[in-house]
């Protein structure tokens, strides 16, 4: 190691000449520059620094390493290791270089100043490894996570596609499904009217209205925006609007105290004909003779799901006629079991008083 101070101290029986026996065997590239000289030159290099870069010592000696950069070498890093270097301090950092060759490598470095016995610099000393693979390795791993963000950037977008055309399909069968229900209970009202008053026309003009709530069930459907779940809240204000457009509010009127909550789709058909069967129920037999009265509707979280409360203050279950040919006790039974819910009925003094527990499950539990 040609040009090195001989004033550190050594440990006995180790010279220099030691030093520079392992340095230049070592694997680790390395090169000793000398700051006292003009441009800072390099006076050493071990054999591994000469494999890295393809120079000869005799084309690197008494020259600044600069001839290891080229046209895309970081500037910045250039200029944030000149500044540590000419303030004494030490620098590591990655650098794009270049060998004889033309070909280009990357350079991770450190270097240290080698300081004599006043404390001034006399040499810089540098460790380097080459971090090709590495970088090589770090652009393959970015090209194929680009890759992967444009390939799940497609599927999403087919996902999304696919999914607009299901809720524009379902959105046009809910639309079909509600013109046909109207246009079946159009045709029992006209029947209806054509028949004579008796149970034959009473039957018609009921199953006309049960239609009719599905119809309101599906055109609710039809206009949110979420084809898979529905507001529970709006839906049953808007079925109750329907009922209610025909009464004498002086009379009778229908009062709601209804808790928002997102139900699923599914559940949509037969909660409008249970809540349109016992509303229409209690407004047709609770009020006889004018009486006055109001159907009050209540809808909330339980702890099982949800319980739905419908009572009037008529004149109560005792005390209203019996009908033998009556149907809507026995449709409220059927759909809460198809509900999965449990039913009870009961005399609210005055009136009647219906709670149903419905159970929610998954995305509709509470």
């Amino acid at each position: 190691m040609t040009g090195f101070s001989k004033g550190a101290s050594l440990p006995s029986g180790v010279t220099v000449d030691v030093f520079a026996a392992a340095f230049e065997a070592s694997p680790t590239p390395m090169v000793v520059t000398d700051p006292r000289r003009g441009d800072n030159p390099v006076v050493w290099a071990n054999a591994a620094f000469l494999t890295l870069t393809g120079y000869d010592r005799e084309e690197l000696y008494g020259y600044n390493c600069r001839m290891l950069q080229g046209p895309h070498t970081d500037a910045g890093v250039l200029q944030t290791m000149r500044t540590a270097l000419r303030a004494g301090r030490p620098f590591e950092g990655e650098l794009l270089n270049y060998r004889k060759d033309g070909t280009p490598f990357w350079n991770g470095m450190t270097i240290n100043p080698v300081r004599d016995e006043a404390g001034e610099v006399v040499y810089f000393f540098s460790a380097q490894a080459d971090m090709t693979d590495k970088h090589g390795l770090e652009l393959a791993l970015r090209d194929a996570n680009d890759a992967l963000e444009r390939e799940v950037g497609e599927r999403t977008a087919d996902l999304r596609s696919a999914l607009e055309q299901k809720t524009a399909l379902l959105h046009e069968v809910d639309h079909r499904v509600k013109n046909n229900l109207q246009v079946i209970s159009s045709l029992m009202l006209l029947k209806a009217r054509r028949t004579p008053e008796g149970e034959t026309r009473d039957a018609l003009q009921a199953m006309a209205d049960r239609i009719g709530a599905l119809s309101t069930a599906h055109r609710m459907l039809y206009s949110e925006g979420d084809v898979s779940r529905f507001d529970f809240k709006e839906f049953t204000n808007d079925l109750i609007a329907d009922l209610a457009a025909g009464l004498d509010e002086d009379r009778t009127r229908i009062e709601t105290e209804i808790e928002a909550l997102a139900l699923s789709a599914a559940m949509a058909a037969p909660l409008a004909l249970l809540i349109h069967e016992l509303a229409t129920n209690a407004l047709r037999h609770a009020f006889p003779q004018e009486r006055q009265g109001r159907v009050f509707i209540e809808a909330r979280r339980c702890e099982a799901g949800m319980r739905l409360v419908i009572q009037d203050d008529g004149i109560g279950m005792a005390s209203a006629p019996s009908n033998a040919a009556g149907f809507g006790r026995t449709l409220v039974e059927m759909v809460v079991r198809q509900l999965r819910g449990t039913l009870d009925w009961s005399d609210a003094g005055p009136g009647t008083r219906i709670a149903i527990t419905i159970p929610l499950t998954g995305a509709d539990a509470p």
